[in-house]
């Protein structure tokens, strides 16, 4: 008896004491009166991750985790403009000594830094700070190119899903913003997408000022449902519509993956809209609608809407998953032959027709792009009618406070080829205003020759950015490729039909050559064959390194030639 009661006080006692330290984790709080445009905050990998809360009278309180150091690995920061003349108190469930680092201030910790770090892509859009995933809400308006992406602001890791957003006037240089979308009761902010509402369907603006819509996932525990939001001045700031969900298929389809809504306006006007009638295609006139579409456990659902608030679901198509994205295309640039791509996640995609609320597959699964892309994303609005994607890489920069990249905006095409209509991705025009030329040569160039003339150039190149067309010629039906410091990043079998791996068979079955655009950034490889007939991106093995050697490009193979030989820099983007 008296063991019980001595172990029993023992127990009470360790439990005052853990009360003790949680009343203290708890208590660790800091209040003060917001003078400044940022808040920078102590981050490292190695501390465990705890809740962080900000609230403030008027501005919604939000909650997220972070791993607050006393003696960070690198900073992090927070906007506090919405904050501006306010008493903000933080609270946080870790170390008091960590939360005591936090500060205010005009400046982001580390600023001077910004863009010149070792392993900053150069060419390649990245966060200032923190995780970047999916693009989201890509469109064009009022001359800006507006991307949103999934963004962890408080470390390099993915957590704490919100909006990032940045804005561009040439799809090239970047200027980053502050978040639009931050955590709430119905969860994190996942996937999503933006039209521009022009009439004002929605109701949200007025005809004067019609508003900028955009449908997104909160994720919670238990499911994922559809939200949407709504700017009024051009995307900088976006609200909650308080009727949120709009969509909750949780039941339907008895599964926790339901996201990623894709909006875009469907008008059935010839020729990019139609209807079965009687089982044959007619195109028709009219009023259109709106069109979601939305991943749902085993593919994509499309649901309409006239008025961006209240949703039908129409139809489904099965075997894809996440990220879906729907559009026309004209056939080899003709407006009389169009037919609709549905994509997912990993680039896999269907060639057929859409009449507004189902799409009939004709072909596929295809696919045109491979390696590190994923969850790409295709802008809206866009002022030329290009259809332009963008997608992200999770590429790691080596010791940098970010993580991720987004890989260079492409102009989709559907090109008729000896297999079918196939989708065709290229670097946009505007790529090559970043090209300076450092080598040209027209002539056919044996193995050792161009290689001697690349070798000349390799301290050129020092800098980051390298872009590389050429032609590759084999002789025999044996592997042949191009390597860069050491790295191989093109291998192609010419009697297994293979280029890295994966069956890749030429326009011309009997053609012996290969065409290659070869973009090289400070962490990342991208490659388009044969004009855009297929791509494929990679991490770059061996990022920059103080003191690292060099040893540039390298064409290997048994008596190959090379023809059409340029090799260009690339101008970095953040200058």
């Amino acid at each position: 008896m008296m063991k019980r009661n001595h172990i029993a006080l023992l127990l009470l006692a360790q439990l005052s004491i853990v009360n003790c330290q949680l009343s203290m984790a708890l208590a660790a709080e800091l209040s003060f009166k917001v003078k400044n445009k940022y808040l920078n905050l102590p981050i490292s990998q190695q501390e465990q991750r705890h809740r962080l809360t900000f609230q403030a009278k008027g501005v919604d309180d939000l909650s997220v985790v972070a791993r607050l150091s006393a003696d960070p690995e690198y900073w992090v920061f927070k906007d506090l403009t919405a904050y501006k003349g306010k008493t903000l108190t933080i609270t946080y469930d870790g170390p008091e000594e960590a939360l005591a680092k936090v500060y205010q201030a005009d400046t982001i910790r580390d600023a001077q830094k910004m863009y010149h770090e070792r392993n900053r892509p150069q060419f390649h859009f990245t966060s200032r700070r923190g995780w970047l995933n999916d693009p989201n809400g890509c469109i064009w308006h009022d001359g800006l190119y507006h991307l949103y992406y999934q963004h962890n602001p408080f470390e390099r890791e993915w957590e704490n899903m919100t909006w990032g957003h940045a804005t561009s006037t040439d799809l090239l240089h970047w200027t980053e913003q502050a978040p639009v979308l931050f955590p709430d009761t119905l969860g994190t902010m996942f996937s999503g997408s933006a039209v521009f509402d022009k009439d004002n369907t929605s109701g949200f603006g007025t005809k004067k000022n019609p508003p900028l819509v955009f449908a997104y996932t909160a994720d919670c525990s238990d499911r994922e449902v559809q939200c949407i939001a709504y700017s009024l001045d051009g995307g900088m700031t976006l609200h909650k519509y308080e009727g949120n969900p709009v969509i909750d298929s949780h039941d339907k389809w008895q599964t926790h993956d339901t996201r990623d809504p894709r909006l875009f306006y469907w008008t059935p006007q010839p020729p990019l809209g139609g209807e079965m009638v009687n089982g044959q295609w007619s195109m028709v006139n009219g009023p259109g609608w709106w069109v979601l579409v939305l991943n749902e456990r085993n593919g994509h659902s499309i649901y309409t809407s006239t008025n961006l608030r209240d949703w039908t679901y129409q139809s489904h198509v099965n075997g894809f998953w996440e990220c879906p994205d729907l559009f026309p295309l004209p056939v080899d640039g003709n407006p009389n032959d169009v037919r609709w791509v549905m994509l997912g996640a990993s680039n896999t995609y269907m060639i057929g027709r859409f009449d507004g609320k189902t799409f009939t597959p004709e072909s596929g699964k295809h696919r045109f792009s491979t390696g590190a892309i994923y969850a790409a994303q295709t802008f809206n609005n866009t002022p030329d009618g290009r259809r332009i994607q963008i997608g992200w890489a999770n590429i790691e920069h080596r010791r940098m406070p970010f993580r991720g990249q987004m890989l260079l905006p492409t102009e989709l095409t559907l090109r008729t080829t000896k297999d079918g209509i196939r989708l065709v991705s290229k670097p946009i025009a505007e790529v090559s205003s970043l090209l300076k030329p450092l080598y040209t040569n027209d002539k056919t160039l044996s193995e050792q020759e161009v290689n001697e003339a690349l070798d000349k150039t390799l301290p050129l190149k020092g800098a980051g950015g390298s872009h590389l067309h050429a032609t590759l010629n084999l002789t025999y039906a044996t592997s042949a490729g191009l390597r860069f410091d050491g790295q191989n990043i093109i291998d192609y079998d010419l009697n297994r039909n293979t280029l890295n791996g994966q069956f890749y068979s030429p326009q011309d079955p009997t053609s012996l050559s290969l065409t290659m655009d070869v973009y090289i950034d400070r962490t990342s490889i991208e490659v388009f064959i044969d004009d855009g007939l297929y791509s494929y991106s990679m991490e770059r093995r061996r990022p920059i390194a103080a003191g690292g050697k060099q040893t540039g490009f390298e064409f290997w193979g048994t008596e190959i030639s090379v023809t059409d030989l340029r090799l260009n820099a690339v101008e970095s983007i953040w200058q």
